[in-house]
């Protein structure tokens, strides 16, 4: 499911929204990050599966290259390709472009660093969402530890939460979430705790994930965050 629709939310909380230069600067670093990963990657692991759908690991990389490199009029040619659904454009876009050499897809990733153009009906919030995420994706699936800063993980966390329209893909939990790893709670019920990027993960429909995550958590300070 993407991770792309939003719009502006209602009732920010001080203290928890990035500011939008900090927040595209973790946006860049976090690009170039997942470029250096997917640079050192070996064939085989590029064709990986990941629990994002059937993308494969060069399907979630090639869909992290696409909003920022595709122009207004592109999007409205695979939107009537895509026969009016938003989930098929982007499923069936990002399977295109993934047919690129996987150098390509690198190089292209890389050439967004920088990059400030959002999808239609985005926010600057959701580069960031969808970067944190979609790296998780990729990065468990190859079984490697990749670590979110909770600053971000917050700020994404709380644009979930948030999301009113278009509704946000993925049901809200039916309990209170608690980070321990930064000031964060949302919800009522009983409590879920454990570091805001595994909460990030259950907000976002990756339930598996996230029990990696709290796994890492318990295991001590080495995998805290």
């Amino acid at each position: 499911m993407s991770l792309q629709w939003a719009v502006i939310p209602m009732g920010v909380v001080p203290g928890v929204v990035l500011g939008t230069d900090e927040r595209w600067r973790i946006v860049d670093r976090e690009r170039a990050s997942l470029a250096d990963l997917l640079d050192g990657l070996s064939p085989e692991e590029w064709e990986t599966p990941t629990r994002c759908g059937d993308w494969r690991v060069r399907d979630v990389a090639a869909h992290l290259t696409i909003a920022a490199r595709m122009s207004y009029g592109a999007v409205l040619r695979e939107f009537a390709r895509a026969r009016g659904s938003v989930d098929r454009m982007i499923h069936d876009s990002a399977v295109r472009e993934a047919g690129r050499p996987v150098a390509d897809i690198v190089a292209n990733l890389r050439s967004t660093i920088g990059s400030r153009r959002l999808a239609p009906t985005t926010t600057p919030r959701e580069p960031l969402l969808d970067i944190l995420v979609h790296g998780q994706d990729i990065a468990l699936a190859l079984g490697r530890e990749r670590q979110m800063p909770p600053e971000a993980a917050r700020d994404a966390a709380d644009r979930v939460w948030t999301m009113r329209f278009p509704p946000r893909p993925w049901p809200l939990p039916e309990a209170r979430l608690v980070a321990t790893d930064i000031e964060w709670a949302r919800g009522a019920g009983e409590e879920v705790r454990g570091p805001v990027g595994a909460l990030l993960l259950l907000l976002t429909g990756r339930p598996a994930a996230a029990d990696v995550w709290f796994a890492r958590a318990a295991e001590g300070p080495a995998h805290g965050h």
